[in-house]
């Protein structure tokens, strides 16, 4: 997994009066924990744009006051109005121990049942899992070339060499369905040819059977109108 790098200063203050006077100041207050001790630190609300604004999950490098520790994201708290970053809580990591992260999905190629009329719906865009440090993939990548309408991916389906996948195995990732274009077409080319009244009076009747009503009398017939002579 790719990694970013962030620099902090400790602060020794956790009040509410010293939070709020940092995030006045352009900064965002930040605790790691999962290793032998609690960092309380903050670092500027630029930083962090390309951890948070970003689809892509990374690892991140801590640097806080010269020492260093490598992280994850675990938690952040947004403002309900202006949605500023307000809080964000880092997970040291340690080789040894499983991490669990939610990763993204990437949708790769084109499906055959789109190419027919079909529709692809993608319903899970990220994807739990329990991983070493050193396992954690970038993304999950999903080729898709082979899917026929009616087909579908589950979380069953994934397998990465030593990571677990924690959602709820036949939970659907992406499917090809049938669109009602696909439909009605199916249905026409089933559909039987029908006679329509003006085909049906053009049709030649049985010797001997009364001409339909309105119908213009056969050439060479006396019309029922003419005189006898």
């Amino acid at each position: 997994m790719k990694a970013i790098t962030i620099t902090g200063t400790k602060r020794a203050a956790q009040t509410k009066q010293e939070t709020k006077k940092l995030r006045a100041e352009g900064m965002v207050p930040c605790v790691l924990y999962g290793g032998k001790e609690q960092v309380h630190f903050s670092t500027p609300a630029m930083n962090l744009k390309g951890l948070v604004y970003s689809p892509d999950v990374h690892t991140v490098d801590l640097q806080v006051d010269g020492s260093s520790f490598r992280a994850i994201m675990k938690d952040i708290q947004f403002h309900a109005v202006s949605d500023k970053i307000l809080h964000i809580d880092f997970l040291e990591l340690d080789d040894q121990k499983k991490v669990v992260v939610h990763i993204p999905v990437r949708i790769t190629g084109n499906a055959a049942g789109v190419r027919a009329g079909g529709q692809l719906l993608t319903k899970m865009r990220k994807l739990k899992i329990s991983a070493l440090p050193s396992d954690l993939p970038d993304m999950v990548e999903i080729p898709i070339d082979k899917l026929e309408i009616g087909d579908s991916i589950y979380v069953r389906d994934m397998k990465i060499k030593g990571v677990d996948f924690l959602d709820t195995p036949s939970n659907v990732i992406t499917a090809v369905k049938t669109t009602r274009l696909v439909v009605e077409e199916v249905k026409t080319a089933g559909a039987t040819t029908e006679v329509t009244p003006a085909a049906a009076a053009g049709a030649a009747a049985p010797a001997g059977a009364p001409a339909a009503k309105g119908a213009a009398p056969a050439k060479g017939a006396p019309a029922k109108d003419e005189k006898k002579k």
